[in-house]
This record gives structure tokens, C-alpha cells and sequence, in this order.
């Protein structure tokens, strides 16, 4: 068992469906298998869900399939989701599993105050650096492979609002230019920025976290602090 920093290059030891069930499963949420072979978890009061769908053969981002879905919905017996947010495998499993803690303690998880500036604050806060051209919308770790950015939103990403041209929140992994994404993440343009603010500090922060896999790609830029 190795304990690496940074978090945003540790990838998620190849265990990211048993880690968030489990956290699911901690916070009281149901599970359903469905007939599309994916798991379907929906929190006790119905409005938000979540659902392993890499079985389902999903869209691509950055050329990685998505693993997980998160939604939320104004009421219980609404068809229409209000937002989504969507993973690929490789995402720090500690991130997600922070993200549905904030999801969860929400009375209403479609509602929320915070601006553009609590995201960036986050970041800001663990020693993330704000863009040079674009210091409002795009912050980067420090040694410049990880980026948090709002962005139009990438095709196939589902929101209750309809207009064209939205913008929501991405995130990504690249440790080394040019070669293929560790992690990327996409939360639609209604999820509200004070949950999104819940993911990338748990993203950035300096806490060393356990593996037993690494990642080939962060070779040479993951620090072992200690193994066992």
C-alpha cells in the first residue's frame, strides 16, 4: 500500500465502482441493477441519484467513457433531471466520494447561491494557480497537469435548461502534454457551484491518499510519502 500526493494524479487504484458504492451505501442510498447493467443508486429522499453506467458501453470524455452519472431533480416524482454531472474511470475515487457528501447534505439540490469565484477559491485555497488570460474561469495545479475550467459544454451533456451555448464546469487529468487523459469530469451547466466547489477542494487537497495501483502516466510526478 503506497501513500502518494497529489491526489488529482493518483488515479482510483482500479477500485472506483466498489469505493463509491460503498460511500453511497454510508449515506442511506438505495441500489437497482437495471437491464442496461448498471448499478442505480437513488438517495433516500428521492431526489438525486447516481449510476455506474461504464457496463452500458457510455459516451466519451476526452476519449475516456464515463463511469459514473450523478443527477439531481426538484422533486421526487419529476422525469426531468434538473442537472448532471459525469466521471470516467481514473478519478480520484476520494473526490467523487466527497462530492455525494455535499450532494447529500443539500436540502435542495438544484438550488444554490454560490458564484463562479467559490470554485476558483477552492482551488486557489489548496495552491492552485488561476489562468493567466482567463483568471475568472480556469485554475491549474501547480505543475501543470490538472485543470478545473468553465467551459461550453461538451456534446451529450444533459441540463434542464435547453439554451445553446451553456457553460458548466470540466475538469481533467493530463500529466503528460499531449498523451491521452489520466481523468476527466463534466458537470452541467445548472449544478450549482458550491457543489462543484465540494469535488475540486477534495481534488486538490495536499492529504496523501492510499494506493495500491499507480498509474503509469504520473510516473516520476506522484511522491510516495510512505508504503506499508
Amino acid at each position: 500500500m503506497y501513500w502518494v500526493t497529489p491526489r488529482h494524479l493518483a488515479g482510483d487504484d482500479e477500485v472506483l465502482a466498489e469505493r463509491i458504492g460503498d460511500a453511497l451505501a454510508g449515506l442511506g442510498w438505495r441500489m437497482w441493477p437495471t437491464s442496461r447493467h448498471t448499478l442505480l443508486y437513488v438517495s433516500p429522499d428521492g431526489l438525486c441519484g447516481a449510476e455506474w453506467i461504464l457496463a452500458a458501453y457510455p459516451f466519451h470524455l476526452g476519449g475516456l467513457p464515463v463511469a459514473w452519472q450523478l443527477s439531481a431533480r426538484s422533486r421526487a416524482t419529476s422525469a426531468m433531471t434538473e442537472w448532471n454531472a459525469y466521471f470516467t474511470p481514473g478519478v480520484p475515487y476520494e473526490a467523487l466520494a466527497d462530492l455525494l457528501v455535499a450532494i447529500d447534505a443539500c436540502e435542495e439540490p438544484d438550488a444554490g447561491l454560490a458564484g463562479p469565484e467559490t470554485v476558483l477559491a477552492a482551488l486557489t485555497a489548496r495552491g492552485w494557480i488561476r489562468d493567466v488570460d482567463r483568471p475568472r474561469t480556469t485554475a491549474t495545479d501547480s505543475g501543470f497537469t490538472s485543470s478545473v475550467s468553465l467551459e461550453l459544454l461538451p456534446p451529450l451533456i444533459q441540463d434542464a435548461d435547453p439554451r445553446p451555448d451553456l457553460m458548466g464546469w470540466q475538469a481533467w487529468a493530463e500529466p503528460v502534454l499531449g498523451a491521452p487523459y489520466l481523468w476527466c469530469a463534466s458537470f452541467s451547466a445548472s449544478v450549482p457551484h458550491d457543489v462543484v466547489a465540494a469535488f475540486v477542494s477534495s481534488l486538490a487537497s495536499p492529504v496523501p491518499v492510499p494506493r495500491r495501483t499507480l498509474p503509469k502516466s504520473t510516473e516520476g510526478r506522484l511522491t510516495v510519502v510512505h508504503h506499508s
